[in-house]
């Protein structure tokens, strides 16, 4: 179901066969929120629930949740491009890259200019190497790892290779710099943004953030879950 149209939307749910459910997650909510939320809304129904790839809390927008039968294909849905707005804070970074954290090193913006904005986001175009943040929902030895960095312990992350397919400079309001990214599976907008700072020679982080689209899909087109949970309860008191 990719329509938000309350009014038609009821007829068209067939949550065992399988719903993928476009959803503009709210600020704060994490990923698992939402899927849990959708869930508890299907209750007695015993159905699979899954997301599409993972939305930092500090972020909003386009999140992908199926249910039923079409959880199979999470993974595809998973693997598509990707796209986001945000905007990047010069002069300051942060333990997690964005604002979950507080800022622990400023830094001089004086010597940037609006032309050093824009060379410096070309050249995170193509293939890239990338290094996850500390404070980020990857594994290591089957213990996520913002669990390790939360506790203060030293966390030893890989670099991962990336595709930024492009990197669009939208505004500039120093210290802010407000962006557009369409990018690969897989890619920390966050770890982009401290990357951002050191080409600059100076310091940056993430202050906001919203998935756009995924694959095919818009947030233009997803549900507010509000509404989402109203309509599939309303739904079910059309089936009894």
């Amino acid at each position: 179901m990719e329509n938000n149209e309350v009014g038609e939307s009821s007829a068209r749910f067939n949550f065992a066969d399988g719903e993928m459910l476009l959803i503009d997650k709210p600020l704060t909510w994490t990923s698992f929120d939402v899927v849990g939320k959708v869930r508890n809304s299907l209750k007695p129904l015993k159905l699979k629930v899954g997301h599409a790839g993972t939305l930092d809390p500090l972020a909003t927008g386009l999140l992908i949740v199926c249910t039923g039968k079409l959880t199979k294909k999470i993974d595809a849905y998973q693997a598509e491009d990707k796209e986001y707005t945000g905007t990047i804070t010069l002069g300051g970074t942060t333990p997690s890259y964005d604002l979950e954290t507080e800022i622990d090193e400023t830094f001089p913006i004086d010597h940037i200019t609006e032309q050093m904005i824009f060379d410096a986001a070309k050249t995170f175009e193509g293939d890239i190497q990338q290094f996850p943040p500390a404070h980020s929902a990857i594994k290591i030895n089957g213990e996520r790892v913002y669990e390790k960095a939360r506790r203060g312990e030293e966390v030893e992350i890989k670099s991962r290779q990336v595709r930024i397919n492009s990197f669009e400079i939208e505004k500039i309001e120093l210290p802010n710099v407000y962006f557009r990214i369409s990018c690969s599976k897989g890619t920390y907008i966050r770890s982009l943004a401290y990357d951002f700072g050191k080409v600059l020679h100076s310091g940056s982080h993430l202050s906001s953030l919203r998935r756009t689209k995924s694959g095919d899909y818009h947030v233009e087109n997803a549900w507010n879950l509000e509404q989402l949970i109203a309509e599939i309860k309303r739904h079910k008191e059309i089936i009894k």
